[in-house]
């Protein structure tokens, strides 16, 4: 099992910026991507960025260009950066670890969440 605490969300006005962390712990072998998924009232959770364990990283059209996704392999622990944020990324935003086996199954585990809220 993995457990993944997340921290930083909070409110901010349009243009401005927050930092998400999150922190995994348990079993942390096999990890392979982390990332951060969002989800607006009404809508469906949707992808904002994830990056590898080889540093290879995959951004939502939406952010490109203003969020900035990074890890520390030592504590496996995932960043967010948001610059020039707008009302539209205000959503629950949800870490994720993805372990992948050798064998090719994967298991997926998710925070519990972190409320960020752009004001115009």
């Amino acid at each position: 099992q993995v457990q993944l605490v997340e921290s930083g969300g909070g409110l901010v006005q349009s243009g401005g910026s927050l930092r998400l962390s999150c922190a995994a712990s348990g079993s942390l072998f096999s990890i392979n991507a982390m990332g951060w998924y969002r989800q607006a009232p009404g809508k469906r959770r949707e992808l904002v960025a994830t990056i590898t364990s080889v540093g290879i990283r995959n951004y939502a059209d939406s952010v490109q260009g203003r969020f900035t996704i990074s890890r520390t392999y030592a504590n496996y622990t995932v960043y967010l950066h948001m610059n020039n944020l707008k009302p539209e990324d205000t959503a629950v935003y949800y870490c994720n670890a993805e372990r992948l086996f050798t064998s090719g199954s994967r298991e997926n585990y998710w925070g519990q969440g972190t409320q960020v809220t752009v004001s115009s």
